[in-house]
């Protein structure tokens, strides 16, 4: 499906999009599809933990909020998130979008009868009993939903493998940032960051599937380089502790930087962005780097080597080695890093954009539920006070 085939403008109808817990792209990926549907006259309401909505703030930009408590991982709560989630589904709702296989699992036990589309943004990487739980709940999931959406071309194998009746691509597009505050120096200075220092920057959740260990490891080789650069890596989770510890014991030039808002000058001061994820679909920060014209070295995992193209620098997952060695090669090649910019950029153009993205949602949902023949009041979301 074309994602111009269908205006943002096309669906005015009542839909809910459900999300577990989010500190990063999923929960920028709902937030800007709300605003997109809601500008195009939709009835929006976000379900999601209350903390999402004090992150991304759904309401700002006119849905509705149910707090519906989806951790990260199954718990016994589960029962009363698909419980919470099932009241809302019981108003005048037209269709139901979860993002992520935690929340397509919360919507496809509760919804009533309701289309379900599901995006699926991550692939299960988890082994053991978590891996066997993971996967079982795919194939729940895969053969309860509708439609399902792949953020990248093997997640969109993998929902059909599972048992997906409908699986089709879903393009994810980073929201726009905005401009950037600071200037270049003053975001070199507040690192402590030389005129000919590099400053080298990742940006994502403190997570093992991003495998910042491997950045980590190759930036402590790093200390032998004349300027030394500095690394800085933006972002939250649960492998801060681990991390930490493991810059102090490798003596690493690395600073973890915590969540932050200022991506935007934070990439107006880095020469080079480094990914080194197990697996990525369309990485958001990968989008962002190559926009900002920032070289960038990233794993080929995922969906990233058909969204970045010959436009970064391609790694090995998990080969410490690689990144050390891609690394060096480019800061000591200036000609080799302002080429890769201007391929960024290039690139960057040919991606759908935020727009494109609520279009063809938008496309997919007019298909599910088309519009009521008698019309409507698509006034206030469920759940809106």
């Amino acid at each position: 499906m074309s994602a111009s085939s269908e205006p943002a403008t096309g669906w005015t109808g009542a839909v809910v999009l459900v999300l577990a817990s989010s500190t990063g792209g999923v929960g920028q990926h709902v937030t800007s599809l709300a605003r997109g549907l809601v500008a195009g006259g939709a009835s929006v309401t976000v379900c999601g933990p209350a903390a999402t909505q004090e992150q991304f703030d759904f309401t700002a930009v006119g849905a509705g909020f149910v707090p519906v408590e989806i951790p990260a991982s199954p718990t016994v709560a589960d029962a009363a998130a698909v419980t919470a989630l099932r009241r809302v589904l019981a108003g005048p709702v037209d269709l139901v979008h979860a993002h992520g296989l935690r929340a397509g699992l919360v919507a496809a036990l509760a919804r009533r009868t309701q289309p379900l589309v599901v995006t699926w943004h991550n692939a299960v990487l988890a082994t053991g009993l978590r891996g066997r739980l993971s996967r079982l709940a795919e194939r729940v999931v895969a053969r309860r939903t509708t439609v399902a959406l792949g953020a990248s071309a093997d997640l969109v194998e993998r929902a059909a493998a599972a048992g997906a009746r409908d699986a089709r691509p879903g393009p994810v597009a980073a929201p726009t940032l905005p401009a950037s505050r600071r200037g270049r120096a003053a975001v070199r200075a507040e690192f402590g960051v030389g005129p000919r220092q590099p400053l080298i920057l990742s940006v994502g959740r403190l997570h093992p599937q991003k495998r910042y260990d491997i950045l980590i490891d190759a930036a402590a080789r790093w200390r032998d380089l004349e300027p030394r650069p500095v690394v800085v890596i933006a972002g939250s989770g649960p492998s801060y502790l681990q991390l930490a510890a493991r810059i102090s014991a490798a003596r690493a030039p690395v600073t973890l930087l915590g969540h932050r808002t200022d991506v935007a000058d934070l990439l107006a001061g880095a020469d080079l962005a480094v990914v080194t994820s197990d697996w990525e679909a369309r990485q958001l920060f990968a989008q962002e780097a190559l926009r900002a014209g920032v070289p960038l070295v990233a794993t080929a995992v995922g969906g990233l080597p058909d969204l970045v193209g010959d436009a970064a620098v391609p790694v090995p997952p998990g080969d410490v080695d690689a990144v050390d060695r891609a690394v060096r090669d480019l800061l000591a090649d200036p000609t080799a890093l302002a080429g890769l910019a201007r391929r960024g950029v290039e690139r960057a153009a040919t991606w759908p954009t935020e727009a494109d993205t609520v279009a063809a949602v938008a496309a997919v949902y007019a298909e599910l539920a088309p519009p009521r023949p008698t019309g409507r009041e698509t006034g206030s979301p469920v759940g809106r006070g």
